[in-house]
């Protein structure tokens, strides 16, 4: 059995979408939780087992699964007719893999540390910045649609999420934005937008 934990516009959603794209909503079972919110809203909900009472986490027979990626990869290995990652053995298996560690290891960290104006040589020096960053998404998006190539993957959808929901954190540079604009067009975005809203409407009601 699998079950997810999730809060609506959170960054839950992106397994929402990532549900919607492999077309596995009969496979999982989603359990809305609440969570701690930056305007003080929410807080933690004792019936969601993550050890620091956050969202995604998915459970899989008992096994707990936690952070994005390693739910998308999870995922994706586990449905791979879709074809939303590579699977292993694939010759882009490396660069897959490699997209969805620098998500966590860097992307969000940058995000982070501009959104809370932070700055300090040490984490220049760890992560780099929004320049960095726009330009490995810049080299690869010139000759390609997509992070791996022509196909929509979910390291489009991992990497995509954090400028939906924060427009003012996009690179200023127009081959991201009709990345963005491409990643956003495909009807998973629509369907997880209006399944948040729903769940958020639900919640308030409750």
């Amino acid at each position: 059995m699998l079950t997810l934990y999730y809060s609506p516009m959170s960054r839950a959603s992106r397994i929402i979408r990532l549900i919607d794209e492999l077309d596995i909503w009969s496979e999982i079972e989603i359990r809305r939780v609440s969570v701690a919110r930056l305007d003080g809203a929410g807080g933690q909900d004792p019936s969601n087992p993550h050890p620091d009472g956050k969202v995604p986490l998915l459970v899989h027979d008992g096994v707990e699964i936690w952070e994005s990626n390693a739910i998308i990869l999870y995922l994706t290995d586990l449905f791979p007719k879709a074809g939303m990652g590579p699977v292993a053995g694939d010759p882009l298996r490396g660069r897959y893999l490699s997209w969805l560690a620098w998500y966590g290891n860097v992307v969000e960290p940058v995000i982070v540390m501009g959104a809370a104006e932070l700055s300090h040589p040490i984490l220049t020096a760890t992560f780099r910045g929004q320049a960095e960053m726009t330009e490995r998404l810049v080299r690869a998006l010139e000759d390609s649609p997509f992070l791996m190539g022509e196909q929509f993957t979910a390291a489009d959808l991992l990497m995509v999420s954090p400028f939906t929901w924060a427009p003012a954190s996009t690179p200023d540079h127009p081959l991201v934005r009709a990345w963005i604009e491409r990643c956003d067009a495909r009807p998973s975005a629509e369907r997880t937008a209006r399944y948040d809203a729903e769940q958020l409407q639900e919640a308030g009601a409750a």
